[in-house]
């Protein structure tokens, strides 16, 4: 690990604005290592600056990355701590290895997510509801037109301080028949951009039709459940918690396994399934779904008011928040910001 003087500088001088919203302000560091001839180089803490990178570079021509997202609390100066951040290094190893790019060791990755964390532990915010955003990313860097694995690659770490993304308001959701977001033996369950981008021409329509979010269904039978643009989705039917299994075209979320594990803690029955569209429509209609929500690392949970078809057809939740999303919230939130026990020993504290 090598800590430039100049990037000790910049975040001595850095000036953070009262209202820093999500992913727009950065910390004035980052922390970037290379892999070159079959090998990673040590990481380096260097100031935050643009990439110069030569207009043939492959992740610019055939989308070769994959990118993590994660956070530092210091709710009342209780901090800095991350959350399960272990977890982040497997599914961006996952990512990698369905991209075809170099797994990365744990001193590599937690070393630099530590790091920039660390210099930048006076500008966590002390908020609840507010974190450090880091986005741990790597890009394909080799230069040539050719559509093959790239050899060389750049692995990078951003801070961003971001204020609470969960508004409590619900969110009113399309139900997505047309397009799909991902096919079973693509690449649907890695953090890759590709996955993200394919969603955006159905998140314009979806706002122009004034609803906040798509809820995707599965490319095989158009039936199944999947999950949001950018979180998982779960519904509470008769008192139950339901959610789609984790298949090879769902992100598995790490906000989702800690709902469920949190929720199984208070005894409620979890079940993991493919749960249908028409099924699910039913038991709304009938009373028996009674709460929906997304979750997600940005928003931590999000309470659903309503689907929609786009034949124009609604289903309103008879609990637009409901006790059991507020529940789980509560006590993830709580855990992470280090206010209540986390018997999951799932933070991780930072000290030097």
């Amino acid at each position: 690990m090598k800590i430039h003087q100049e990037a000790i500088d910049a975040i001595e001088n850095f000036s953070m604005p009262d209202n820093v919203g999500f992913g727009k302000v950065m910390l004035p560091i980052m922390a970037q290592a290379t892999y070159k001839d079959g090998q990673w180089s040590q990481v380096e803490v260097i100031p935050y600056q643009k990439l110069e990178l030569d207009p043939t570079c492959k992740v610019l021509h055939y989308g070769q990355e994959i990118f993590e997202g994660m956070k530092a609390y210091n709710f009342k100066g209780n901090g800095p701590n991350l959350f399960r951040p272990e977890e982040n290094l497997k599914r961006f190893n996952k990512s990698a290895v369905r991209m075809a790019m170099p797994e990365i060791s744990e001193e590599l990755f937690m070393g630099a997510v530590e790091e920039v964390t660390w210099l930048g532990r006076n500008f966590v915010p002390k908020r609840s509801g507010e974190s450090l955003y880091l986005r741990p990313f790597m890009i394909a860097s080799e230069c040539n037109l050719g559509i093959k694995p790239s050899e060389e690659f750049i692995f990078l770490v951003l801070a961003s301080p971001v204020g609470s993304y969960f508004s409590g308001a619900s969110i009113k959701v399309l139900i997505e028949r047309d397009m799909i977001r991902a096919s079973s033996g693509g690449m649907g369950a890695a953090k890759t951009g590709g996955n993200y981008a394919g969603s955006l021409l159905a998140a314009i329509e979806t706002k122009k039709l004034g609803f906040d979010q798509t809820l995707w269904l599965s490319a095989e039978d158009k039936e199944s459940i999947e999950e949001m643009s950018g979180m998982n989705f779960f519904s509470v039917i008769n008192g139950e918690l339901h959610t789609p299994a984790i298949s090879d075209t769902i992100l598995d979320g790490i906000t989702r396994r800690s709902l469920i594990d949190l929720a199984k803690s208070e005894g409620i029955k979890v079940s993991e399934y493919k749960l249908g569209i028409t099924e699910l429509l039913e038991k709304i209609k009938s009373g028996e779904c009674s709460e929906c929500f997304a979750c997600g690392t940005a928003a931590i949970l999000t309470p659903i008011a309503s689907l929609h078809d786009k034949s124009g057809e609604s289903y309103p939740l008879k609990q637009e928040h409901g006790p059991v999303a507020k529940m789980l919230r509560d006590n993830l939130l709580g855990i992470q910001e280090l206010s209540i026990e986390d018997k999951f020993s799932w933070t991780k504290l930072l000290k030097k």
